[in-house]
């Protein structure tokens, strides 16, 4: 009987082993985090569309754990700290605002950031050698003011004031505006700081302050602050018949009369091949940060026709693209 009960036993043993196999066998669905400072954006929409062309799907071959502070930047430690707990295989931060934290959450966890100035405010300690745990993109160029203000008064030759609407709490957009008001001076344009703060922007106020300031025109540097009101500053830039000049094509689209800047939707779906080579074995300090690649110049002309402006035929023939 014993001798019976042996051979059942290894004989079952033999039966379910295939399978016992195949169970230990199954891949682990990797897990990534994404930390942001305000609520969800078409940037993140990027970002997931990248994951997608390199053959991932969400919620089958990779899972995704959200994590967004919805403009309250004390939250981010905390929810930072919550995707270090999750033991996420990598930590995505799609702005310094979130790089910040996530650094200082973990120093194992790979972190991919987009930013602006990563070696300024000191995520990496060069784009060619970032060191440590954290790699990326950076789209960050002080000049770009500087080059939409030259637009603005390509498009109005007699302006002579202009409003510049940013958000004083991000280290990069200070040098930004900083180079911008050197670029005024050789272009013979006043300056009007339009400051807001992350914690309360006070939109309206600011275009107030514009109108009062007799401000010709609006030059917005983008933020993720600016990004998450994009329409309300679109619309604000409307009411007050304020020609406008953005440095994302998503602000023409809502109504702005034009962008030049870094193809952001290039950037953020570029952030998703290094989540996948990370996945694949790449250390993030082997990973050099890649700077923007592309820049694009969006025209709206429905919006110039609303303002009685006619775009110079110099501009329309440089623009990638031109909304009718």
């Amino acid at each position: 009987m014993k001798a019976t009960r042996l051979i059942l036993a290894v004989a079952t043993g033999l039966l379910l082993a295939p399978y016992t196999a195949g169970a230990q066998q199954a891949p682990k669905v990797p897990r990534i985090g994404v930390l942001w400072p305000t609520s969800p954006s078409p940037r993140i929409d990027e970002f997931r569309a990248g994951l997608r062309e390199l053959g991932y799907v969400e919620g089958r071959t990779i899972e995704i754990e959200y994590r967004y502070a919805k403009g309250d930047l004390d939250r981010l430690p905390e929810l930072a700290a919550e995707l270090v707990q999750l033991k996420v295989d990598v930590i995505v931060a799609l702005n310094t605002f979130a790089a910040r934290p996530a650094r200082d959450a973990t120093g194992t966890i790979p972190i991919v950031m987009v930013s602006g100035d990563p070696v300024g405010t000191g995520l990496v300690a060069s784009l060619a050698r970032p060191g440590r745990n954290v790699t990326g993109l950076s789209f960050f160029s002080p000049e770009l003011g500087a080059k939409q203000l030259e637009l603005l008064k390509e498009l109005l030759p007699g302006l002579t004031r202009v409003g510049i609407l940013w958000n004083a709490d991000g280290p990069a957009r200070v040098q930004e505006f900083e180079r911008t008001e050197v670029a005024a001076q050789t272009l013979g344009v006043t300056i009007h700081s339009l400051e807001v703060r992350t914690r309360s922007p006070d939109l309206e106020g600011a275009f107030i302050a514009a109108s009062q300031g007799q401000a010709g025109a609006l030059l917005t540097l983008g933020s993720p602050l600016t990004l998450s009101h994009l329409t309300q500053i679109a619309e604000l830039a409307a009411r007050s018949r304020l020609p406008s000049v953005f440095d994302s094509r998503v602000f023409v689209e809502a109504g702005g009369l034009a962008s030049y800047g870094p193809r952001f939707a290039d950037l953020y779906r570029r952030a998703a091949g290094y989540v996948d080579r990370i996945l694949k074995g790449a250390k993030p300090a082997d990973l050099p940060v890649e700077q923007p690649a592309r820049f694009e110049l969006v025209i709206n002309l429905k919006t110039a026709k609303a303002l009685g402006l006619t775009i110079p035929p110099s501009i329309l023939l440089r623009a990638d693209d031109v909304i009718r």
